[in-house]
Formats: C-alpha cells, structure tokens, sequence
C-alpha cells in the first residue's frame, strides 16, 4: 500500500477550481442516463477508466482525490457503491483529540480487469481489487481481494475462488 499522509491540503488557487469542478460534476452525475455519461463525466472528475466499463450512477467515488481511483477494462460498478481514497489517520489519537485534526491517509484503489462490484459495496483506501473479482452486495472490502475470486461481508472474505484454466 502507498499511503501518503496529507496534514492539510494547500489551497492554490488551482487547487479551489479544481475541487469546485469535482464537486459540481458529482452533483449533476445522480441525475444522468444512460451509464456511459455517468462514466465520462467520472473521467472528467480524474478517475482513470477502462474501455468497456460502466459506473451506475448511484456510485460514489472519493470527492477529494477521484484521481487516486483506477478502474480496469470491462468493470461494472453497481448502484449505491462507495469507493473511498482517504481517511482519518488514527495512529496519533489520543482521548479529547479533535478526529478532524488528524491528518489524511490516502491511498489507491484499483480495480482490475472484469471485476464486479455488487450492490451498496464499500472499498475502501489502499485495496487492489482483482482481475474478474466479484465483490458482493453490501460488503466492505479493506484488503486486497485475489484475481477471480468472490468476497462477502463486514469485513469481506474470500468465499470462493475460480480455478484459471
């Protein structure tokens, strides 16, 4: 995992426009048809999407870094998924400490050729999902899941995985 921890983010003047233009396109996104708008305008956003692959509208990338979002070829993310890219660095808590002075740990997420991702499924920072992996509904997925395997649950677990022939 190549996590980078981030204090505060600067506030360039570059920076302000960008994160505006990230956000307004996340508010028109729930309001598009069919799934390849909703998939341009998330390449607008700087999520980086291969050929064939389709994001419901419904889907929720990471508002802050979608450029951290790596979806292969032929990928179908369903409805109501959210894949996150950052979150509070914990390391440092201590009781009475504010959780939003804590920096930011933001890792990668990759989604590799083929892959599923079911239903109100929730990735979260720094997994590698893999090729022709199936991602149950509702699961939470905190670590890697192997190439053309199935995962379930809170946290998600290799239930099943495929012989390559």
């Amino acid at each position: 995992m190549n996590n980078v921890i981030i204090n505060k983010k600067e506030r360039t003047l570059v920076g302000i426009i960008r994160g505006i233009w990230i956000r307004l396109i996340t508010i028109i996104i729930p309001f598009t048809f069919p799934a390849q708008l909703t998939t341009f305008l998330h390449r607008l956003r700087g999520v980086k999407i291969g050929k064939g692959s389709k994001i419901s509208r419904s889907v929720q990338i990471d508002d802050a870094f979608p450029n951290l979002v790596f979806i292969g070829r032929n990928v179908w993310v369903t409805a109501g998924v959210m894949i996150l890219c950052h979150q509070r660095d914990l390391t440092k808590y201590k009781v009475g400490l504010p959780i939003m002075d804590l920096p930011l740990k933001c890792s990668k997420i990759i989604i590799n050729d083929g892959a599923h991702i079911g239903i109100g499924a929730i990735i979260m920072p720094g997994v590698t999902i893999g090729k022709g992996a199936v991602i149950a509904a509702g699961a939470v997925v905190t670590r890697d899941v192997a190439d053309y395997t199935i995962s379930a649950g809170v946290p998600a677990k290799e239930i099943k995985t495929f012989e390559i022939n």
